[in-house]
């Protein structure tokens, strides 16, 4: 289906061939250096930024819909100790609808909205909590005080974040907020639109971004840089790569033939963290990747390629990234359900038979 249209969206527009971004008319430059997660909440919800009344109306309501119910988290505790954390999520996501005492909306949209608000403020707290119990450790309570990036800094830490760290992955939450109808939104929508419930078509989105070729990258970028092992050594293994065709994570777009809109923000993240670190071998070898990528094949470095290097130097284990990739983008999510089904119609796209013609029987003793 590449570069087929399959619907109108007033959400997200991905402008490959200029390398913009768009969020119902608002640049992602502009919400990424002034907006916070929840502005861009009730933007993608509203079409609209909202007034100082609503945001903190907003904030108050995510807060109160943090708590998960009591089987859900005997459910997570239950879990192996080596489960993948994007399996945890997606299994406790679906058991949510199991908790709930009218999970089916059909396409009454307040009823669904009401399902996806709840989403947005729990599946943070799903993968602290699982994050907490694999560690042995206490299952910490939200903070209501505390907005949507600093809670999850809290849960999975068990300490405040500092305003820098805030800021950091609130940025990333904006950044990875909404992008046009890619794999795991459309699945999402698919999903939906057969009048199936909220949580089924969040469970399709988290299984679609687990893959390597989506949300997994950032997973992939690290492993990689780890497998370099330093900047001395990216030459040979870029060269190494392109010889014998392996993929290069983290680098190259579907959609942008420029420069992913959002690499520029997570670089500069990157770049400040690990200087305030004393530690920029990974940025430094990542930098060095992108030049001789650019240079070599006119690729640039994506989304993927630094938030890695950016929840690293946050202290945040490798398997976490793209279920936070995972929160920010259960906004989109859950706005393209509301936007489907305002106006529901069934995906139902047609293939192109390729196979043989014209087969004659034959009864099974003959074959």
């Amino acid at each position: 289906m590449a570069g087929v249209v399959a619907a109108n969206t007033h959400l997200s527009d991905v402008r490959g061939d200029i390398g913009e971004l768009i969020y119902c008319g608002y640049n992602i430059n502009d919400l990424a250096e002034n907006a916070t997660y929840e502005e861009v909440v009730y933007l993608l919800y509203h079409k609209r930024l909202p007034n100082a009344d609503e945001l903190a109306a907003l904030k108050q309501d995510l807060a109160g819909r943090r708590k998960i119910p009591a089987g859900v988290v005997d459910l997570i505790k239950g879990l192996p100790a080596d489960t993948q954390p994007m399996h945890a999520l997606r299994t406790a996501v679906s058991a949510l609808g199991c908790y709930d005492d009218d999970p089916e909306t059909g396409d009454n949209l307040d009823a669904a909205r009401n399902k996806s608000l709840n989403l947005i403020a729990q599946v943070p707290v799903l993968i602290a909590a699982f994050h907490r119990n694999r560690q042995g450790k206490e299952i910490l309570a939200s903070d209501p005080e505390l907005g949507e990036a600093a809670n999850f800094l809290w849960l999975i830490n068990g300490e405040k974040p500092s305003a820098d760290m805030e800021r950091t992955i609130d940025i990333c939450y904006i950044l990875h907020a909404d992008h046009g109808f890619n794999a795991s939104t459309f699945s999402s929508r698919v999903t939906i639109a057969t009048l199936s419930d909220v949580y089924s078509a969040i469970t399709s989105a988290i299984g679609t971004l687990k893959g390597p070729l989506h949300g997994g990258a950032n997973e992939g970028v690290i492993k990689m840089l780890h497998e370099i092992g330093g900047v001395d050594k990216v030459d040979a293994y870029v060269d190494d790569c392109l010889a014998n065709k392996r993929r290069i994570m983290g680098i190259g777009h579907r959609v942008y033939t420029t420069l992913d809109p959002r690499a520029p923000h997570l670089k500069r993240m990157a770049q400040k963290l690990t200087n305030e670190l004393g530690e920029t071998k990974w940025i430094d070898m990542s930098e060095r990747i992108a030049e001789l990528m650019k240079e070599k094949k006119n690729l640039n470095a994506n989304v993927d390629f630094y938030s890695a290097t950016v929840y690293y130097s946050l202290g945040i284990p490798t398997d976490l990234f793209t279920p936070i990739f995972a929160i920010a983008r259960t906004a989109g999510w859950t706005a393209h359900i509301l936007e489907h089904l305002d106006g529901n119609r069934l995906i139902r796209p047609r293939a192109e038979y390729a196979g043989d013609e014209g087969l004659e029987w034959v009864p099974v003793e003959n074959r």
